[in-house]
C-alpha cells in the first residue's frame, strides 16, 4: 500500500487544542483509519514543522480526502508527500 508523509503545522487553535487535550493526538489517528489511511509513526519534531507522520493509505485520493479533512478544522495545516519505498527506487535505474 502506497506510504505519505504528512508534515504538520499547529495552528493557534491547534495549540490551544492540544495543551488542553494532548490525547486529542490520538483521536484523530482513529480518525484517519476511519477515513481509510492507517498511521504507522508519529513524531514530534523541531523546526518549522510541529509533526511528522508516516501514513497508509491505498491511493491519492484518499490520503488527499485524509489531509483536506484535518486541515478544514482549522487546527493544522499539512504538507503531505508520497514516498517511495527505497528498494523500489533503486530498481528502476
Amino acid at each position: 500500500m502506497p506510504i505519505y508523509v504528512l508534515l504538520s503545522r499547529l495552528t493557534d487553535e491547534g495549540c490551544e487544542t492540544i495543551k488542553k487535550n494532548p490525547e486529542r493526538i490520538k483521536e484523530v489517528n482513529k480518525e484517519v483509519e476511519e477515513m481509510g489511511g492507517k498511521v504507522l509513526s508519529q513524531y514530534a519534531i523541531l523546526g518549522p514543522y510541529d509533526f511528522i507522520n508516516i501514513v497508509e493509505a491505498p491511493d491519492n485520493e484518499t490520503i488527499s480526502k485524509i489531509s483536506l479533512e484535518l486541515a478544514s478544522r482549522g487546527s493544522v495545516r499539512i504538507k503531505t508527500l508520497p514516498a517511495v519505498d527505497l528498494d523500489s527506487f533503486i530498481s528502476r535505474f
